[in-house]
């Protein structure tokens, strides 16, 4: 009988490293979840400065995940599905965003449709007002956002089995049925795995939305903004939200590598 082949042995160094590594990477997260989950969390909670702050950013980012649903899943569509000249530019110009500092995209953003801006001035006009308002905070959420679920989204439609569709054209199906009925559907794991990268990017934006859309209790302040307020004022509603922050990425992540995980194993 032949001998099975021995395990190889973890090399200490890596071990010691590793070791070092997840300590540096653990132990903040401790320290803020000890801090904030004391007998204090629950009436800190319920606090107005706590409450506005989690509202404002529950409904901007549902807002901007509704708009990135009707705005980038078209075009993610698109990408998957053509080539065209220029494509490889269009698509590092969308990727552009993951990559550009959150304070340089408020700038422009300020710049184009702030007050006096290139469309700002226009759109004043109008009668309408986006810097520093709540449509400032989707906006921004939506401009550092979107390209996590463009790419996402993307890769899903690659996925699909073109044989599939053409076989459905074949038994007369027409083009809308095909995509609502076998690319939807299959393409749909990496949808919502895209967007829910997308609500955490949202949800944990600071610098863009700072600068475009101010720090207004009850009206622009979301929870990342609240929590720098509260660092120079009163530690505890920081410490709540840091905590709830914690658990929600905390939760994310498992619902993220839970939807992937279905997706290889389907």
């Amino acid at each position: 009988m032949p001998r099975s082949a021995a395990s190889p042995r973890l090399p200490p160094l890596a071990l010691l490293l590793g070791g070092v590594l997840t300590l540096f990477l653990i132990l903040p997260v401790l320290v803020l979840l000890t801090r904030g989950l004391t007998a204090e969390f629950w009436p800190a909670l319920a606090s107005p400065a706590v409450q506005g702050a989690l509202r404002v950013s529950l409904l901007t980012t549902g807002a901007t995940l509704l708009l990135l649903v009707l705005l980038v899943t078209p075009v993610a569509w698109l990408l998957a599905r053509f080539d065209f000249r220029g494509k490889a530019v269009l698509e590092t110009l969308l990727d552009l965003p993951i990559v550009l500092p959150p304070v340089v995209a408020g700038a422009g953003l300020l710049l184009t449709f702030g007050r006096g801006g290139l469309l700002g001035a226009p759109l004043e006009l109008a009668g309408v007002q986006l810097a520093f308002s709540p449509a400032a905070v989707v906006l921004a959420q939506l401009f550092v956002s979107a390209p996590f679920y463009l790419r996402t989204a993307r890769a899903g439609f690659q996925a699909v089995d073109r044989d599939a569709e053409a076989a459905a054209r074949t038994d007369g199906a027409s083009d809308g049925q095909v995509f609502r009925l076998i690319t939807w559907p299959l393409a749909f794991p990496f949808l919502v795995e895209g967007l829910v990268l997308a609500w955490a990017r949202a949800l944990g934006e600071f610098g863009a939305t700072i600068l475009f859309a101010g720090s207004l209790q009850g009206q622009t302040r979301t929870v990342t903004l609240a929590i720098y307020a509260a660092l120079e004022s009163d530690l505890a509603p920081a410490l709540v939200l840091s905590a709830v922050m914690v658990l929600v990425a905390f939760g994310l992540l498992l619902l993220v590598r839970s939807v992937a995980r279905r997706r290889e194993q389907g």
